[in-house]
């Protein structure tokens, strides 16, 4: 196994930690069922990811001053994510609930964010250049932004602050209507201004599509759309190397089919399409696969390479519960090359 964490400067991640509260059992929210904790967050989705696959990873965060908050740190330490900076502050834990999907009935997820200790931190008080002092890469992602304009600001500046210092820039979109819609938050404008701050994008036409107010023809919307969305962004945004994606398809809550694509300035490249039947846990997959990909291009390997570790991780996620992905760099490499499902001994 390469090892990343010697050759690369040390990933750092911003966002919030959150508990995740699922419904078990295949029963609905509105049932109170028993409900089964996992920690979460989209960004420290993407640094566990990487920890596990061999990478210095650290957490910038702000976590309430309690049990709740402390277990959530403990949960990234005991992957190996460095979480010297989070920080406790007064305050609640932001939450969500999940009902899981099964068969024809699709997931549903219940936000409970709002005046969290980290929605309402005093960012203004950061020092991003020491924060970010060292790094080779910053992550923020959309649902950072979502939470209201004080972690909007707090997201542009990091990413700012990262550019000025020559720090590689990802940004994932994930769009996230039900938390823009709380506060009345510009969506489109305020995801504009972030991604015009990335050099890799996480998103595809339909992020293009709400930020510029447009959409794109294409009699094949999962190709043509994408690679006439990817011209656009990257007329857009001087600053944009790559732009990726996944490209899911869902026979059932159950069964999806997935594939990853990636757009450069001077090509478009994709991998093959993977059935993943008897999904375990599809929350975080995308993550995942932002983790594979990030680890690829850390490690120095080509854009394929770095497309195919993405879709490994993030097809590997759906056989874990939970929100984070475990996945080495080992059993990326068995399943892209097709491992035999024998038990290993």
């Amino acid at each position: 196994m390469p090892n990343a964490s010697a050759s690369s400067a040390p990933f750092v991640a911003f966002g919030e930690l959150l508990l995740r509260m699922t419904a078990t059992g295949g029963r609905l929210l509105d049932e109170l069922p028993p409900i089964e904790p996992f920690v979460g967050g989209a960004e420290a989705n993407v640094a566990v990811g990487l920890a596990r696959l061999g990478h210095a990873a650290r957490m910038i965060s702000v976590i309430p001053e309690n049990a709740l908050g402390q277990g959530a740190v403990n949960e990234l330490r005991r992957w190996g994510v460095d979480t010297s900076n989070v920080f406790a502050t007064p305050g609640r834990m932001g939450l969500y609930f999940l009902t899981p999907g099964a068969i024809h009935r699709r997931s549903d997820i219940v936000y409970d964010r709002a005046g969290s200790a980290f929605a309402t931190a005093r960012f203004s008080r950061f020092n991003w250049a020491k924060l970010l002092k060292g790094a080779g890469w910053l992550h923020v992602s959309g649902v950072t932004a979502a939470l209201g304009p004080n972690s909007v600001a707090a997201a542009l500046k990091a990413m700012q602050t990262a550019r000025k210092l020559g720090v590689n820039v990802s940004f994932d979109c994930n769009y996230r209507p039900t938390l823009w819609q709380a506060w009345g938050g510009d969506a489109p404008a305020l995801i504009r201004g972030l991604m015009a701050e990335a050099d890799l994008m996480f998103g595809g036409h339909r992020d293009i599509e709400l930020v510029f107010g447009t959409k794109f023809d294409g009699a094949d919307a999962t190709s043509v759309r994408e690679h006439n969305a990817a011209d656009f962004a990257f007329a857009q945004f001087p600053h944009l190397k790559r732009m990726v994606s996944t490209r899911r398809s869902q026979v059932s809550a159950d069964h999806n089919r997935l594939s990853g694509q990636m757009f450069t300035r001077e090509r478009a490249l994709e991998t093959e399409t993977y059935d993943i039947a008897g999904i375990v846990d599809r929350i975080g997959g995308g993550d995942a696969f932002a983790a594979g990909v990030l680890h690829g291009l850390i490690l120095g390997e080509d854009d394929q390479a770095a497309l195919n570790y993405g879709i490994a991780c993030g097809c590997l996620k759906h056989g874990q519960p939970g929100d984070i992905s475990l996945a080495t760099h080992g059993e990326l490499v068995d399943f892209l090359s097709g491992g035999s499902f024998d038990v290993k001994r």
